[in-house]
Protein backbone atom coordinates (compact mmCIF):
# COMPACT_ATOMS: atom_id res chain seq x y z
CA UNK A 1 0.00 0.00 0.00
CA UNK A 2 1.51 3.33 -1.07
CA UNK A 3 1.99 6.27 1.21
CA UNK A 4 0.44 9.66 0.48
CA UNK A 5 3.02 12.27 -0.49
CA UNK A 6 3.08 15.26 1.78
CA UNK A 7 2.20 18.49 -0.03
CA UNK A 8 4.61 21.38 0.02
CA UNK A 9 4.50 25.00 -1.13
CA UNK A 10 5.87 24.03 -4.51
CA UNK A 11 2.83 21.86 -5.34
CA UNK A 12 0.46 24.80 -5.63
CA UNK A 13 2.93 26.71 -7.79
CA UNK A 14 3.54 23.68 -10.04
CA UNK A 15 -0.22 23.16 -10.47
CA UNK A 16 -0.69 26.82 -11.35
CA UNK A 17 2.08 26.69 -13.94
CA UNK A 18 0.61 23.51 -15.44
CA UNK A 19 -2.85 25.10 -15.63
CA UNK A 20 -1.46 28.22 -17.30
CA UNK A 21 0.01 26.06 -20.05
CA UNK A 22 -3.47 24.88 -20.96
CA UNK A 23 -5.66 21.80 -20.54
CA UNK A 24 -3.62 19.66 -22.95
CA UNK A 25 0.15 19.34 -23.02
CA UNK A 26 1.81 19.71 -26.43
CA UNK A 27 3.71 16.57 -27.43
CA UNK A 28 6.89 16.86 -29.43
CA UNK A 29 6.57 13.44 -31.06
CA UNK A 30 3.23 14.54 -32.57
CA UNK A 31 4.70 17.81 -33.81
CA UNK A 32 2.20 19.80 -31.73
CA UNK A 33 2.35 23.58 -31.42
CA UNK A 34 -0.94 24.82 -29.99
CA UNK A 35 -2.31 28.09 -31.34
CA UNK A 36 -3.25 30.47 -28.53
CA UNK A 37 -4.17 33.62 -30.48
CA UNK A 38 -7.95 33.97 -30.71
CA UNK A 39 -7.92 36.46 -33.60
CA UNK A 40 -5.75 34.23 -35.79
CA UNK A 41 -7.97 31.24 -34.97
CA UNK A 42 -11.01 33.25 -36.09
CA UNK A 43 -9.23 34.27 -39.31
CA UNK A 44 -8.35 30.66 -40.12
CA UNK A 45 -11.96 29.56 -39.53
CA UNK A 46 -13.09 32.23 -41.99
CA UNK A 47 -10.78 30.94 -44.74
CA UNK A 48 -13.32 28.22 -45.50
CA UNK A 49 -16.10 29.94 -47.44
CA UNK A 50 -18.41 26.88 -47.26
CA UNK A 51 -20.64 28.07 -50.10
CA UNK A 52 -21.91 24.66 -51.21
CA UNK A 53 -21.17 22.36 -48.30
CA UNK A 54 -21.45 22.17 -44.52
CA UNK A 55 -19.22 19.22 -43.60
CA UNK A 56 -15.74 20.04 -42.26
CA UNK A 57 -12.83 18.00 -40.92
CA UNK A 58 -10.42 19.77 -38.59
CA UNK A 59 -7.09 17.96 -38.38
CA UNK A 60 -5.16 18.34 -35.14
CA UNK A 61 -7.62 20.38 -33.04
CA UNK A 62 -5.43 20.30 -29.92
CA UNK A 63 -7.07 22.52 -27.32
CA UNK A 64 -9.94 23.58 -29.58
CA UNK A 65 -8.94 27.21 -30.15
CA UNK A 66 -9.85 26.96 -33.85
CA UNK A 67 -12.60 24.41 -33.20
CA UNK A 68 -14.97 26.79 -31.46
CA UNK A 69 -14.85 29.29 -34.34
CA UNK A 70 -15.64 26.53 -36.83
CA UNK A 71 -18.63 25.51 -34.70
CA UNK A 72 -19.89 29.10 -34.66
CA UNK A 73 -20.21 28.80 -38.45
CA UNK A 74 -22.79 26.02 -37.99
CA UNK A 75 -20.55 23.40 -39.57
CA UNK A 76 -21.02 19.66 -39.31
CA UNK A 77 -17.59 19.45 -37.75
CA UNK A 78 -15.42 16.41 -37.18
CA UNK A 79 -12.34 17.09 -35.05
CA UNK A 80 -9.69 14.44 -35.71
CA UNK A 81 -6.58 13.96 -33.60
CA UNK A 82 -4.11 11.24 -32.61
CA UNK A 83 -3.64 12.73 -29.13
CA UNK A 84 -5.75 10.86 -26.57
CA UNK A 85 -5.42 13.72 -24.09
CA UNK A 86 -6.81 16.17 -26.65
CA UNK A 87 -9.68 13.82 -27.53
CA UNK A 88 -10.64 13.48 -23.87
CA UNK A 89 -10.59 17.24 -23.34
CA UNK A 90 -12.67 17.97 -26.47
CA UNK A 91 -15.28 15.40 -25.49
CA UNK A 92 -15.55 16.25 -21.80
CA UNK A 93 -14.41 19.76 -20.87
CA UNK A 94 -14.52 21.71 -24.13
CA UNK A 95 -18.36 21.71 -24.47
CA UNK A 96 -18.68 22.97 -20.89
CA UNK A 97 -16.13 25.75 -21.39
CA UNK A 98 -17.56 26.99 -24.72
CA UNK A 99 -21.34 26.48 -24.56
CA UNK A 100 -22.10 29.28 -27.08
CA UNK A 101 -20.25 27.37 -29.79
CA UNK A 102 -22.87 24.62 -29.52
CA UNK A 103 -25.96 26.83 -29.86
CA UNK A 104 -26.07 26.72 -33.68
CA UNK A 105 -27.44 24.20 -36.14
CA UNK A 106 -24.18 22.33 -36.73
CA UNK A 107 -22.98 19.05 -35.30
CA UNK A 108 -19.75 18.12 -33.53
CA UNK A 109 -17.94 14.81 -33.47
CA UNK A 110 -14.50 13.99 -32.05
CA UNK A 111 -12.48 11.11 -33.48
CA UNK A 112 -9.18 9.69 -32.30
CA UNK A 113 -7.64 8.75 -35.64
CA UNK A 114 -4.83 9.34 -38.10
CA UNK A 115 -6.20 11.28 -41.08
CA UNK A 116 -3.56 9.80 -43.36
CA UNK A 117 -4.99 6.30 -42.81
CA UNK A 118 -8.63 7.13 -42.16
CA UNK A 119 -11.52 6.21 -44.47
CA UNK A 120 -13.42 9.51 -44.75
CA UNK A 121 -16.36 7.82 -46.47
CA UNK A 122 -17.38 6.53 -43.04
CA UNK A 123 -18.04 10.14 -42.01
CA UNK A 124 -19.84 11.81 -44.90
CA UNK A 125 -20.46 9.08 -47.47
CA UNK A 126 -20.05 10.71 -50.88
CA UNK A 127 -20.94 14.23 -49.65
CA UNK A 128 -18.61 17.19 -50.12
CA UNK A 129 -16.48 18.37 -47.20
CA UNK A 130 -13.78 20.93 -46.43
CA UNK A 131 -10.56 20.42 -44.50
CA UNK A 132 -8.76 22.87 -42.25
CA UNK A 133 -6.45 22.89 -39.26
CA UNK A 134 -3.21 23.91 -37.66
CA UNK A 135 -1.39 21.01 -39.29
CA UNK A 136 1.53 19.21 -37.63
CA UNK A 137 4.53 20.29 -39.72
CA UNK A 138 6.03 16.80 -39.85
CA UNK A 139 3.08 15.38 -41.83
CA UNK A 140 1.67 18.48 -43.55
CA UNK A 141 2.89 17.52 -47.03
CA UNK A 142 1.41 14.04 -46.64
CA UNK A 143 -1.91 15.61 -45.66
CA UNK A 144 -1.88 17.60 -48.92
CA UNK A 145 -1.25 14.48 -51.02
CA UNK A 146 -4.07 12.66 -49.21
CA UNK A 147 -6.31 15.63 -49.94
CA UNK A 148 -5.45 15.38 -53.64
CA UNK A 149 -6.53 11.73 -53.63
CA UNK A 150 -9.89 12.83 -52.19
CA UNK A 151 -10.28 15.92 -54.41
CA UNK A 152 -13.62 14.76 -55.85
CA UNK A 153 -15.14 15.45 -52.43
CA UNK A 154 -13.04 18.40 -51.27
CA UNK A 155 -13.98 21.78 -52.79
CA UNK A 156 -11.91 23.71 -50.23
CA UNK A 157 -8.83 23.11 -48.13
CA UNK A 158 -7.19 25.64 -45.83
CA UNK A 159 -4.92 25.77 -42.85
CA UNK A 160 -1.58 26.54 -41.31
CA UNK A 161 1.74 25.12 -42.49
CA UNK A 162 5.37 25.91 -42.00
CA UNK A 163 5.73 29.13 -43.99
CA UNK A 164 8.13 27.69 -46.57
CA UNK A 165 5.78 24.78 -47.31
CA UNK A 166 2.76 27.06 -47.70
CA UNK A 167 4.74 29.31 -50.06
CA UNK A 168 5.91 26.31 -52.06
CA UNK A 169 2.35 25.09 -52.56
CA UNK A 170 1.19 28.51 -53.78
CA UNK A 171 4.26 29.57 -55.80
CA UNK A 172 3.85 30.37 -59.51
CA UNK A 173 6.18 29.10 -62.21
CA UNK A 174 9.49 30.93 -62.46
CA UNK A 175 10.01 31.23 -58.71
CA UNK A 176 12.62 29.37 -56.68
CA UNK A 177 9.96 27.81 -54.45
CA UNK A 178 8.00 26.41 -57.41
CA UNK A 179 8.27 22.63 -57.49
CA UNK A 180 6.55 19.25 -57.40
CA UNK A 181 4.01 20.24 -54.76
CA UNK A 182 3.18 23.49 -56.57
CA UNK A 183 2.42 21.79 -59.88
CA UNK A 184 0.45 18.84 -58.53
CA UNK A 185 -1.73 20.97 -56.24
CA UNK A 186 -2.30 23.73 -58.80
CA UNK A 187 -3.32 21.18 -61.43
CA UNK A 188 -6.57 20.80 -59.48
CA UNK A 189 -6.85 23.82 -57.15
CA UNK A 190 -6.45 27.59 -57.15
CA UNK A 191 -3.85 28.27 -54.44
CA UNK A 192 -3.71 31.42 -52.31
CA UNK A 193 -1.12 32.31 -49.68
CA UNK A 194 -3.18 34.35 -47.20
CA UNK A 195 -1.00 35.52 -44.30
CA UNK A 196 2.07 34.83 -42.18
CA UNK A 197 1.92 33.85 -38.50
CA UNK A 198 4.72 34.55 -36.03
CA UNK A 199 6.04 31.86 -33.64
CA UNK A 200 5.03 33.67 -30.43
CA UNK A 201 1.31 32.89 -30.89
CA UNK A 202 1.95 29.19 -30.26
CA UNK A 203 2.62 27.09 -27.17
CA UNK A 204 5.35 25.98 -27.43
CA UNK A 205 6.56 28.43 -30.11
CA UNK A 206 8.06 26.73 -33.19
CA UNK A 207 11.47 27.82 -34.46
CA UNK A 208 10.00 28.97 -37.79
CA UNK A 209 7.26 31.23 -39.11
CA UNK A 210 3.97 29.73 -40.23
CA UNK A 211 1.79 30.49 -43.24
CA UNK A 212 -1.94 30.14 -43.83
CA UNK A 213 -3.23 29.20 -47.27
CA UNK A 214 -6.48 28.38 -49.02
CA UNK A 215 -6.98 25.95 -51.89
CA UNK A 216 -10.17 26.25 -53.94
CA UNK A 217 -10.96 23.42 -56.33
CA UNK A 218 -11.12 24.44 -59.98
CA UNK A 219 -14.49 24.34 -61.73
CA UNK A 220 -12.98 21.87 -64.19
CA UNK A 221 -10.53 19.75 -62.21
CA UNK A 222 -10.43 16.79 -64.57
CA UNK A 223 -6.98 16.46 -66.17
CA UNK A 224 -6.68 16.29 -69.94
CA UNK A 225 -3.75 13.90 -69.60
CA UNK A 226 -2.74 10.65 -67.90
CA UNK A 227 -2.59 11.56 -64.19
CA UNK A 228 0.00 8.98 -63.19
CA UNK A 229 2.23 9.93 -66.11
CA UNK A 230 1.93 13.61 -65.15
CA UNK A 231 3.07 12.79 -61.61
CA UNK A 232 6.02 10.85 -62.99
CA UNK A 233 7.03 13.62 -65.43
CA UNK A 234 6.81 16.34 -62.77
CA UNK A 235 8.70 14.39 -60.12
CA UNK A 236 11.44 13.28 -62.53
CA UNK A 237 11.89 16.79 -63.90
CA UNK A 238 12.17 18.49 -60.51
CA UNK A 239 14.49 15.84 -59.10
CA UNK A 240 17.11 17.49 -61.32
CA UNK A 241 15.63 20.96 -61.43
CA UNK A 242 18.83 22.72 -62.51
CA UNK A 243 18.99 20.70 -65.72
CA UNK A 244 16.97 21.24 -68.87
CA UNK A 245 14.14 18.80 -69.50
CA UNK A 246 16.18 17.24 -72.29
CA UNK A 247 18.64 16.01 -69.67
CA UNK A 248 16.37 15.44 -66.68
CA UNK A 249 13.86 13.33 -68.64
CA UNK A 250 16.39 10.99 -70.28
CA UNK A 251 14.87 7.98 -68.52
CA UNK A 252 11.73 8.32 -70.67
CA UNK A 253 13.58 7.05 -73.80
CA UNK A 254 11.87 9.55 -76.07
CA UNK A 255 12.18 9.71 -79.84
CA UNK A 256 14.78 12.03 -81.36
CA UNK A 257 11.97 13.94 -83.03
CA UNK A 258 10.24 14.76 -79.74
CA UNK A 259 13.49 15.57 -77.98
CA UNK A 260 14.03 18.38 -80.51
CA UNK A 261 10.86 20.11 -79.30
CA UNK A 262 11.77 23.55 -77.88
CA UNK A 263 10.05 22.72 -74.58
CA UNK A 264 13.00 20.44 -73.79
CA UNK A 265 15.30 23.48 -73.75
CA UNK A 266 13.56 24.70 -70.61
CA UNK A 267 14.12 23.90 -66.95
CA UNK A 268 11.13 22.57 -64.97
CA UNK A 269 10.48 25.77 -62.99
CA UNK A 270 9.88 27.58 -66.30
CA UNK A 271 6.84 25.43 -67.12
CA UNK A 272 3.34 26.38 -65.97
CA UNK A 273 0.90 23.66 -64.97
CA UNK A 274 -0.70 23.69 -68.43
CA UNK A 275 2.75 23.28 -69.98
CA UNK A 276 3.37 20.16 -67.89
CA UNK A 277 0.01 18.75 -68.99
CA UNK A 278 0.86 19.45 -72.63
CA UNK A 279 4.30 17.86 -72.19
CA UNK A 280 2.72 14.78 -70.58
CA UNK A 281 0.43 14.37 -73.59
CA UNK A 282 3.36 14.70 -75.99
CA UNK A 283 5.27 12.03 -74.09
CA UNK A 284 2.21 9.75 -74.00
CA UNK A 285 1.73 10.08 -77.78
CA UNK A 286 5.44 9.55 -78.42
CA UNK A 287 5.59 6.31 -76.45
CA UNK A 288 2.44 4.68 -77.86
Amino acid sequence: MGTKRKKNKGDKYAYKKQYEKGPVKAKKYLGQHFLKDEDIARQIAETLLQQDYKNVIEIGPGTGVLTKYLLLRDSNLVAMDLDTESITYLNENFPLEHPKAFEGDGTFKVIEADFLNFDTSTLFGDEQFGITGNFPYNISTQIVFKMLELRNQIPEFSGMFQKEVAQRICSPEGSKAYGILSVLVQAFYEAEYLFTVEPDVFDPPPKVQSGVLRLTRKANFELSCDEQLLYRVVKTAFNQRRKTLRNSLKTFTLSDNLREDIIFDLRPEQLAVDDFIALTNKIADDTL
